[in-house]
């Protein structure tokens, strides 16, 4: 790896820290009210009066940019990766270290783990900043799709809405390719595009979490913001891979991705097989 992708592997796993915890606090502060945030509005308003969720917001502030900085310096496939570590910090945190995790907990953190060390080891070049309109106008309609999706939150319950968080994460980590110099329109229009997804995500999240549990709504969360950048890096965005280390990458996402599920799969007490 050159000496950017090792700062960038850095940030992106100090990111997933301040991710992790930050999860374990958000889920409190959902519970902790009784206000529903099933309407956007209604949860905006409710949660620039709450101190604790103002806290919750800047964790994840530092964690976004932490994780920014990994966006810019390695691959989406890499970058997302990191993020599934955040996973066993959440496992420690919402146990406050009281609970000793089981064998499959800990085989669950190993793949991902595992993962992470294959996807490193696969890793080549990042992708240059775009900001032509095509990309432009792509960011939004994911924006306005996501938003037209959001109205069946009701029926989806933790899982869906995991899911629809995860891919609006996804395009939130995408539009940061689209943030770069000199600034222009497109720049700009980019820029804007980060909140806007990450707002819809995190509200997502929040219902997720509100009536189900932290680990069944992360586990999907995780595995969108995972796969979606990945093929849209690789395919759109001119990531690269190291020759001869397709294998690797792959095996990589895939060790990842299962090693976040099963781990969630064990906290929530279900068979992880």
């Amino acid at each position: 790896m050159t000496t950017d992708q090792v700062y960038g592997l850095a940030a992106g796993l100090l990111s997933a820290f301040v991710f992790g915890v930050a999860a374990v606090a958000q889920a409190h502060g959902v519970r902790r009210t009784s206000a529903s945030p099933d309407r956007l509005a209604e949860f905006v308003r409710t949660s620039v009066r709450d101190a604790w969720t103002w806290a919750v917001l800047l964790a994840y502030l530092l964690g976004f940019l932490l994780h920014a900085v990994a966006i810019w310096l390695l691959p989406l496939y890499l970058a997302q990766a990191t993020i599934a570590m955040s996973l066993p910090v959440t496992a420690f945190a919402s146990r406050r270290l009281a609970e000793h995790l089981d064998g499959a907990q800990w085989s669950s953190i190993g793949l991902v783990t595992g993962g992470l060390v294959l996807l490193s080891l696969g890793s080549g070049e990042a992708g240059s900043v775009r900001t032509d309109a095509e990309f432009v106008l792509s960011l939004w309609a994911g924006v306005a799709l996501l938003a037209a999706a959001s109205t069946l939150g009701g029926r989806l319950g933790g899982a869906g809405l995991g899911t629809l968080a995860g891919l609006g994460y996804a395009g939130s980590a995408i539009a940061v390719r689209g943030v770069g110099t000199p600034i222009d329109a497109g720049t700009v229009l980019a820029a804007l595009a980060v909140p806007s997804l990450s707002l819809v995500a995190f509200w997502l999240y929040s219902r997720g979490m509100a009536g189900s549990s932290i680990s069944a709504t992360t586990a999907p969360m995780i595995v969108g913001q995972t796969f979606v950048p990945a093929f849209i890096g690789v395919a759109l965005l001119g990531d690269g891979v190291r020759e001869g280390w397709w294998w690797s990458v792959v095996l990589g996402l895939v060790l990842s991705c299962v090693g976040a599920v099963r781990l969630t799969r064990a906290q929530a007490g279900q068979p992880v097989g």
